[in-house]
């Protein structure tokens, strides 16, 4: 089975993906990390070629979920502030986007997972069982990101979202049949068990 989760940055994706399927028992698969990865490398290698650096270096995840690209585990460096400055320049590119989107459906076969991103429900895997599309308001989703980003002031952090916000338009609507959840008052907890109990009425059904 295949979870797909879509909604902007600070909608609560990532943390809700990886509760999820840590309590489901599926596989999860962070497909922001892949872009974030493959600009991580880019920016190592000096690389223009983007689309055939992603096709010769397909990202990785191991058991752990730890990200991997070219034999190195780049989990923890691809959150630095320069990827996040560079990696919607990266995304925008849509030679790039095909093949990460194919990686992503050779990695969605292997078995049941959990898949967040921007474009999921809608392109990636438009048949996936169970479709999610969380929001929340922005100054709820500012202070998420200031959370996880804690030596980005806030200013230039609002400048960020909206940025992202901006680029990721094109892309950000959910699918004609993705159940929106609104997260901005609810805690972790409570959208988890929203979408567990709509992947046991689909696995029921």
């Amino acid at each position: 089975m295949i979870v797909a989760i879509d909604g902007p940055a600070g909608a609560g994706k990532s943390t809700v993906a990886r509760a999820l399927a840590e309590r489901l028992g599926f596989r999860y698969l962070d497909t922001g990390a892949m872009y974030r990865a493959l600009t991580w490398l880019g920016l190592q290698r000096r690389a223009d070629a983007l689309a055939e650096l992603a096709r010769v270096e397909p990202v990785t995840f191991d058991e752990k979920g730890r990200v991997w690209i070219a034999g190195t585990d780049v989990t923890a460096s691809i959150r630095d502030t320069r990827i996040d400055r560079m990696v919607p320049v990266v995304a925008r590119h849509s030679p790039v986007r095909e093949v990460m989107r194919d990686r992503q459906r050779q990695l969605g076969r292997e078995g049941d997972v959990v898949i967040e991103g921007r474009d999921i429900g809608t392109v990636v895997a438009p048949d996936a069982e169970v479709k999610v599309y969380l929001i929340a308001d922005r100054d709820e989703r500012a202070k998420r990101r200031m959370s996880d980003r804690p030596g980005i002031g806030a200013d230039a952090l609002a400048t960020d979202l909206k940025l992202r916000d901006e680029s990721d338009a094109a892309r950000m609507r959910p699918a004609d049949d993705a159940q929106e959840i609104d997260t901005t008052n609810l805690r972790v907890e409570d959208v988890v068990e929203r979408i567990e109990a709509l992947v046991r009425e689909r696995t029921a059904a």
